[in-house]
């Protein structure tokens, strides 16, 4: 069965609000949907905050579960993607609450390039190197950010919520949220100014 409902021919993606009510219903179709449009971001999300790939596909997995056992519980089903975040991130701040006495290093997360059949997958060392140390250089920049900035800027450059979202999942007003953002965003600017 593919994926969306079909309208005079069309395909029409299924809303976040209908694939939450399906999820919610026990459709297992509709959960593996619900995986392939989030899990990624969400992966995202928490390697960048958990600086740590393991750890973050642990997190994913988790907010995963949740969604099919919790899904049912959302007040608003067109929320999923917020919510799905808000888990995502209350998920990596208990991880990260549990390993304060231990030190992880910096997972630098470098894309693959694309290949069509029978090419072989050649990554520039030196480029490669660049681009890890560009990703440490982000790491450490966002780990000299207050923690309010940080969670701040990775919801809504990462997860990519509005100021609106971000304020109701933090329960601070969004002039709070938008300002934190610009002063996020101005310190990680000066940081990161010599890798331009």
């Amino acid at each position: 069965m593919g994926w969306g409902s079909s309208y005079s021919g069309r395909v029409v993606e299924l809303t976040d609000a209908v694939l939450a009510q399906r999820v919610a219903a026990g459709d297992a179709n509709a959960f593996e949907h619900l995986v392939r449009r989030y899990s990624r971001e969400l992966l995202g999300l928490a390697v960048r905050m958990l600086e740590d790939r393991a750890e973050a596909e642990d997190v994913v997995q988790d907010v995963l579960l949740t969604a099919w056992q919790r899904s049912a519980e959302l007040s608003d089903p067109a929320a999923l993607r917020a919510w799905l975040f808000q888990v995502a991130r209350r998920r990596c701040l208990m991880v990260l609450r549990s390993r304060r006495s231990r030190r992880t290093e910096l997972v630098a997360v470098l894309p693959e390039r694309s290949t069509t059949l029978g090419e072989s997958r050649h990554i520039d060392p030196q480029r490669a190197a660049e681009a890890g140390a560009g990703v440490r250089a982000l790491g450490r920049a966002l780990a000299g950010l207050p923690a309010r900035q940080r969670d701040v800027w990775l919801l809504a450059e990462v997860a990519g919520l509005s100021s609106d979202e971000i304020s109701v999942r933090i329960g601070a007003g969004e002039s709070v949220v938008r300002g934190r953002l610009c002063r996020a965003r101005t310190k990680l600017a000066g940081a990161m100014r010599s890798w331009r």
